[in-house]
């Protein structure tokens, strides 16, 4: 049974909508385990691309690195989109790049809050110490052989969560809110995001790539950083990104490393 919380939702997000495509198949849960789960499976059933999965609350959300994603209830933006790209397995990271440019936009346009990339799918807001975490950006795909079938962006960000909740997140958590003092209209803020997707999703598949601006935009750039990966921390200088988003990282020994993925740090050293 679907609360009225998330008809209000439904139909103020379609109310909102300035696209063909995607949003315009869109389903508002109350409660879910991973909205990423749900398009995964709606899209083995045929969903068309564009389709939209919002959930007031997540049971299960997850962030990389099989991290959890914790969000209080009706306060974030937790959304996923699923494409159906005529991309090689190689540029899917192209999808991150494209949803993380639109979300962050969107978030300047609608709460008037600049915020940063930080590399590889996190949006930022730059404080004395370092980085505070808004929002994150996970991309699933479905491969049938050598072809992707489909692939899912799942998009996580905390609009109106208190300051005084904000520690039960994550240490480095904040929100639009704590950040500008204003709530935002999620409703709002999601068919602005979704305008974003369409559009870039258009020149990229007319064949132009995200990566320049992309890279322009990531914090991560310039900085001496430890990344963490699966065979353990690596320190050094962040030099670039390669058009496909690995992050080129120059330790001080000249080695210059090609990491896939990864969690990175600003380094205190």
């Amino acid at each position: 049974m679907v609360l009225l919380m998330d008809q209000i939702l439904f139909s103020r997000v379609r109310a909102a909508l300035t696209t063909q495509i995607f949003g315009r198949n869109l389903v508002v849960l109350p409660r879910t385990g991973s909205t990423n789960d749900v398009v995964k499976e709606m899209a083995g059933e045929g969903a068309p691309e564009g389709t939209v999965v919002v959930a007031e609350e997540q049971t299960a959300g997850r962030g990389r690195l099989g991290r959890r994603w914790l969000a209080p209830p009706s306060t974030c933006l937790l959304f996923s989109v699923l494409f159906r790209p005529n991309l090689p397995c190689p540029q899917i990271p192209r999808l991150t790049m494209l949803c993380s440019l639109a979300a962050a936009d969107a978030i300047r346009e609608v709460a008037g809050l600049e915020v940063g990339l930080k590399w590889p799918n996190d949006l930022i807001v730059a404080s004395g110490s370092g980085w505070q975490k808004l929002a994150g950006v996970l991309t699933e795909t479905g491969v049938v052989g050598e072809r992707v079938a489909f692939a899912v962006v799942g998009v996580g960000i905390n609009v109106n969560v208190s300051l005084e909740t904000l520690p039960a997140l994550a240490p480095d958590a904040t929100s639009i809110l704590a950040e500008t003092g204003r709530e935002v209209d999620r409703a709002t803020l999601l068919a602005t995001i979704l305008a974003g997707v369409e559009a870039r999703y258009e020149g990229l598949r007319a064949g132009e790539s995200p990566h320049a601006e992309w890279a322009a935009r990531l914090t991560t750039l310039g900085q001496r950083v430890t990344a963490m990966t699966s065979g353990g921390p690596v320190t050094g200088m962040a030099e670039g990104v390669d058009e496909d988003g690995t992050l080129l990282l120059r330790t001080p020994d000249g080695a210059l490393h090609r990491l896939l993925a990864g969690d990175v740090t600003l380094c205190a050293c």
